[in-house]
């Protein structure tokens, strides 16, 4: 089975270490030591590209640099086979720093492991030695909501037509996962290209007020032919209890990228409050720090920072264990892997608007100068959140602690 060949042969490179200015004998950085080199480079320019928007290249070639796109990919194709309770941590920690490149970042992930679910031991191998090989951004345009874009037979693949919305790290990816409307089976199929080949147009039209730089585009599909090896899941096909886990990893995905956005604010307003906030003058303290009030909230915004993270934790180990049980992972297993995304994600949810919109109470007016740019937390965090309704979750949560009724599998539960 060929190998994808398709991507410019300039990233066959490992890329992580030899734009870091290392010493030529130093050894490669950690993961760990990578990801927090990464997080300040990219805290250091969040405010001001917040405000520009458009395409993050340049740190979006520091992610590739670091090396950490290969997190996810498993040792036997040659990338760090990291559990994803170390991927989600990553995602999270970035998102603390700059959540739009954090979207992307854990978007990337998300897409290598839908080939790793939906897809043979063959695919594995086609898609990602490639990914590794040539240090490869993926990006998404499986938004499973819009159909507009179809698939219709042709010889032994299909023929692939239409436009995809809400396309998440499409702008300026290699590879493409996407999903495309069946009418015949009345069913979507899953598949996954590289993002240059002809008659695919990535177009970069996202204009919301917050994550303003997670290169969530419109895709085109004009007259794509679609192999049979680069299909993922057939038209018809019903997915395993184990392929059904990637819809938790993308919800999972989305609470760090919310918990990083609340622990983000909290800290930012954390060093306002010690550093630059003047106390109330009926306060009767000298530091701004020092008032009861102001410690009363930030015990709030502990506390709720702490409930979120204990239970994003919970969750994410729950995933790893049901990704090792591998095929013979059951329905169940991968019901309460949903009910323990489901509560992790309603709590970063709250945390991550809560703590975006209420830090201003206790900095104080100057904070609301631009030059700071505290309210990107909050419009992050609301453009993301809306990604599904949480009121969805809750009523999950409500029917299993009522009904003892797991949730059903969908691309959003």
């Amino acid at each position: 089975m060929a190998k994808i060949q398709t991507v410019q042969d300039a990233r066959r490179d490992d890329g992580a270490g030899a734009a870091s200015g290392r010493a030529a004998d130093a050894p490669p950085p950690t993961p760990a030591e990578a990801l927090e080199t990464l997080a300040q480079a990219l805290a250091a320019t969040a405010v001001e590209r917040d405000r520009l928007g458009g395409h993050a290249a340049r740190e979006r070639e520091l992610i590739r640099q670091s090396g950490l796109l290969r997190l996810s990919v498993p040792t036997a194709h040659g990338g760090a086979g990291a559990s994803w309770s170390t991927v989600l941590g990553a995602v999270r920690r970035l998102a603390q720093a700059d959540s739009a490149l954090a979207h992307v970042f854990g978007f990337h992930h998300l897409q290598v492991a839908g080939v790793l679910l939906y897809g043979t031991p063959e695919q594995h191998a086609y898609f990602l030695e490639p990914t590794v090989a040539r240090n490869m951004f993926w990006g998404n345009a499986l938004n499973p909501l819009d159909r507009r874009v179809v698939a219709r037979a042709e010889l032994d693949g299909y023929r692939i037509d239409g436009v995809k919305s809400f396309s998440s790290g499409s702008v300026g990816s290699d590879l493409l996962t996407f999903s495309a409307w069946h009418k015949p089976s009345g069913t979507a199929l899953i598949a996954a290209l590289p993002t240059r080949v002809e008659g695919i147009t990535v177009n970069p039209d996202w204009d919301a007020f917050g994550q303003r730089q997670t290169d969530s585009g419109t895709v085109r599909f004009d007259h794509v032919r679609l192999e049979a090896v680069q299909v993922l899941q057939a038209p018809g096909a019903t997915p395993t209890a184990r392929a059904t886990l990637r819809s938790q990893v993308a919800q999972l995905i989305m609470t760090n990228l919310y918990l990083g956005i609340a622990q983000g604010a909290y800290q930012d307003a954390r060093g306002y409050v010690r550093d630059a906030a003047r106390p109330w003058f009926a306060s009767g303290v000298e530091r701004h720090a020092d008032d009861p009030y102001v410690q009363e909230r930030f015990g709030e915004f502990w506390l709720s920072l702490q409930a979120a993270r204990a239970l994003a934790d919970q969750a994410a180990q729950a995933l790893d264990e049901a990704l090792a049980r591998g095929p013979s992972v059951t329905a169940e297993e991968r019901g309460r892997v949903a009910v323990a995304g489901a509560q992790a994600k309603v709590l970063a949810h709250r945390a991550a608007l809560s703590v975006g919109a209420e830090l201003f109470d206790v900095t104080g007016a100057s904070s609301t100068h631009n030059r700071h740019g505290l309210d990107r937390h909050w419009r992050n965090a609301r453009v993301h959140t809306l990604h599904d309704p949480v009121a969805y979750k809750i009523r999950d949560l409500g029917r299993y602690a009522l009904l003892d009724q797991l949730p059903e599998p969908t691309p959003y539960s």
